[in-house]
């Protein structure tokens, strides 16, 4: 579930999302869903389509009820610790940065 949370993260949601599950075994699961405005917001002008389903009658449901529904988990807010990377200071390379 970590490395579920993770590429959820990473490429689906626009807030951190953290394991709390205690889960620690690999699974094999298909969830179908349909994206929202707020998911994927990484991949907007890569070229690739995320397909709305907005109009479609018999799209799946939003992320949050199909994981509570296909996968019989949660996602709720909490504040929890997260790692971050916090860059304070940046400057240009000077010209004979390679020797």
């Amino acid at each position: 579930m970590a490395a579920f949370s993770s590429a959820m993260q990473r490429t689906v949601l626009d807030k951190p999302m953290v394991d709390q599950t205690g889960l620690t075994d690999r699974y094999d699961f298909t969830l179908k869903w349909t994206p929202d405005d707020s998911q994927f917001i990484q991949l907007r002008g890569t070229g690739i389509n995320v397909p709305s389903g907005a109009d479609d009658p018999n799209a799946p449901p939003g992320l949050f009820t199909a994981i509570q529904e296909q996968l019989g988990l949660k996602i709720e807010p909490v504040k929890a610790l997260a790692d971050v990377i916090v860059i304070d200071h940046a400057e240009r390379p000077s010209a004979n940065w390679a020797n």
